[in-house]
């Protein structure tokens, strides 16, 4: 959880996004959405298939400038942020090496230092370092993903769903290595997912989203402290919100 009073690393405010409909007029994705994020604080956005969650992580990592709003990070002083992006797919360059693919996300000064050695090790990677990415399964893949986004020793970690497809046992390993590395390296982070589950076990706060045009319909603060909660914990906690008898629960059920 972010210190208490804290400026927020990441202060978000879409007052609009729109996109161009198919009959010519725009259509809007996202409405009246705002939201903070603290130093250390995870936080998921959880909502409906296409209800703008990856619009609005897509304007968090400057890939769309093009909304009505504003994006700030208070708590960096003015400098530019470090943002790290995992993807619902790796993205690895198939002709890279992991540990190249590392090392080309790195600043040209701290490329060869070791950093990519050290982070595909800390992902239990260390003997595919060598590898191509279509050598290695596609949960290496997504280690090496992880591995690269905490290379970068990022002030904002983005997930869009990067553990999606994987199977369960696999996905709840990841999810646990993961809140290991967070724990050890600890940055503010930015979850979007469909899976309730998912939140409940690696967020201190879920944001609920609407349906297009998206906004913030609930927030709901987890207990405990995420690298201690069980699968029974999470169970439970996601039992408890999906019963409660306001309607905005029923959107995550």
């Amino acid at each position: 959880m972010p210190p208490a009073g804290a400026p927020p690393v990441l202060d978000l405010r879409i007052a609009g996004k729109t996109y161009p409909g198919a009959s010519g007029q725009p259509v809007t994705v996202v409405r009246d959405l705002a939201f903070t994020v603290g130093p250390r604080e995870s936080v998921a956005l959880v909502g409906p298939s296409g209800c703008g969650k990856t619009t609005s992580l897509n304007i968090v990592a400057g890939l769309d400038s093009r909304f009505d709003g504003s994006l700030s990070f208070p708590a960096l002083g003015g400098r530019e942020p470090h943002i790290a992006c995992v993807f619902q797919e790796p993205r690895l360059l198939p002709w890279r090496t992991l540990e190249q693919n590392l090392e080309l996300v790195l600043p040209k000064p701290r490329r060869g230092t070791g950093i990519a050695a050290h982070w595909l090790a800390h992902m239990g990677l260390a003997e595919a370092a060598q590898r191509f990415p279509t050598q290695v399964s596609l949960g290496m893949q997504r280690r090496a993903a992880l591995a690269r986004a905490f290379a970068v020793e990022p002030d904002l970690l983005l997930l869009d769903e990067p553990f999606v497809s994987l199977d369960g046992p696999l996905a709840r390993r990841l999810r646990r290595l993961l809140l290991d590395t967070l724990a050890e390296r600890p940055c503010a982070a930015l979850l979007v997912t469909h899976d309730l589950r998912e939140a409940i076990e690696l967020a201190d706060r879920i944001l609920i989203l609407s349906p297009s045009p998206t906004r913030v319909v609930a927030e709901v603060t987890v207990p405990g402290r995420r690298e201690d909660r069980t699968e029974r914990d999470v169970e439970a906690f996601r039992q408890d919100l999906v019963s409660r008898p306001e309607p905005v629960f029923r959107l995550i059920a």
